[in-house]
């Protein structure tokens, strides 16, 4: 079997940068419904139809992308960039299929000035119960998938503990570590089946080189930010740390941003939620909240260079690190130790939504007997019924609006 760093006999003629772009801008545009939803988009337009890759190769892409902190399906189109059209297809994937919703959500967050008075209020109000349903899917799916066994039930119990006790990003990471720690202990049933490998020609010695880059800035930014107190390296630090803990889905950006805006008072919780809930009614990664959130932001860098700063911060690690690991992957991801880590890890990752779940988003939301009613209307849609969560939204931002009129 090749390496990864190997030509191989079935790879495909390269394509162009501007190509790359065309068919995720087609992506970023249209791409409702989350990263599962993302890969199944993916799926049909560059496996089936355009054939970039093989159904094998894109299946152990996407198993790559899955175990890595980051935004999952963003990492698997740079990827699938990076294989059609070199580092600069790379690029052109990442920006066309970002760009569309993070330019909605900008425009969203410089009109937010505009909802005033009882029918912005409404509005506003019914975009944080969209949270509040939301969140309360995510958690009840991850729960399902990541959580099947008490061993795994008890490290997510542990976890909400440990961010109840410890606030902030603090308790976050500890979260996750305690995690992976236990899982090491508790989590080594029997290993899953490893099928395929990639074939990206990718070298050991660039993947090193971008793994120990995502290592050093994780480390050192926070010590240079203590050193040098500015305002923009500051927003950088939160939200590269923010995007490098993601374990689990995009849905776990909201409590790591949250311990990195809100609590230091840079975004108000009301504000921050009500992007939350807007963030939910467009297209491609559910990353690009954090442009929104540069954009609202109260000190400056704010506006479109702080939408940037945040855009490419919460983004950063995780590209790092689908590129700087795919010369390891297949080795890696044989070891049974490794397994049981990410098992215990993504435990944690429950509890710390599920914490999430009560505060910031239920209590800043659900301040009455209809706020519940509407909430628990959205939950049921999207669990039950599969609604779009662009409906979702729709409804539950009109509802909002409705109950602060009557």
């Amino acid at each position: 079997m090749k390496t990864l760093s190997e030509p191989t006999d079935r790879a495909l003629p390269a394509g162009s940068p501007g190509e790359v772009f065309r068919a995720f801008l087609k992506l970023g545009l249209t791409s409702f419904g989350g990263p599962i939803a993302h890969l199944g988009y993916f799926r049909d337009e560059l496996v089936v139809r355009r054939k970039w890759i093989d159904e094998a190769g894109y299946a152990d892409l996407v198993a790559l992308c899955q175990f890595l902190p980051g935004p999952a399906s963003s990492q698997v189109g740079f990827a699938l960039g990076l294989l059609r059209g070199g580092a600069l297809g790379a690029l052109a994937a990442w920006t066309a299929f970002t760009l569309p919703s993070a330019i909605a959500l900008v425009l969203f967050a410089l009109g937010a000035t505009a909802f005033e008075g009882p029918l912005g209020a409404g509005l506003l109000h019914g975009l944080k119960i969209v949270a509040v349903a939301v969140v309360a899917q995510a958690v009840w799916g991850m729960a399902r998938n990541l959580c099947p066994d008490r061993p795994r039930a008890a490290i997510a119990l542990l976890a909400v503990l440990i961010v109840v006790l410890v606030a902030g990003s603090i308790g976050q990471v500890a979260a996750i570590v305690v995690g992976g720690l236990a899982g090491l202990c508790l989590c080594r049933g029997t290993a899953a089946a490893v099928d395929g490998h990639l074939t990206f020609p990718v070298s050991r010695r660039a993947g090193a080189v971008l793994l120990a880059l995502f290592f050093v800035l994780l480390l050192l930014l926070p010590a240079v930010r203590s050193l040098f107190p500015d305002q923009g390296l500051a927003i950088f630090d939160s939200f590269y740390r923010a995007g490098a803990l993601v374990f689990g889905g995009g849905h776990v950006v909201l409590p790591l941003l949250e311990a990195e805006v809100v609590q230091p008072g840079w975004v108000g919780r009301d504000t921050f939620l009500a992007g939350y809930g807007a963030a939910q009614a467009v297209p491609g990664p559910l990353f690009t909240f954090a442009a929104y959130l540069g954009t609202v932001m109260g000190p400056e860098p704010n506006g479109i260079l702080g939408a940037a700063i945040c855009l490419v911060a919460v983004f950063l690690p995780g590209l790092l690190l689908v590129v700087g690991a795919l010369p390891f992957w297949d080795a890696f991801r044989t070891r049974p130790a490794a397994q049981a880590a990410m098992r215990g890890a993504n435990a944690a990752v429950v509890g710390i939504l599920g914490a999430a779940l009560y505060h910031p988003v239920w209590t800043s939301a659900i301040l009455a007997p209809p706020d519940f009613a509407l909430a628990l209307v959205g939950f049921v849609l999207l669990t039950v019924w599969s609604a779009p969560p662009w409906v979702v939204v729709m409804l539950l931002a009109a509802g909002g609006t409705g109950l602060a009129l009557l």
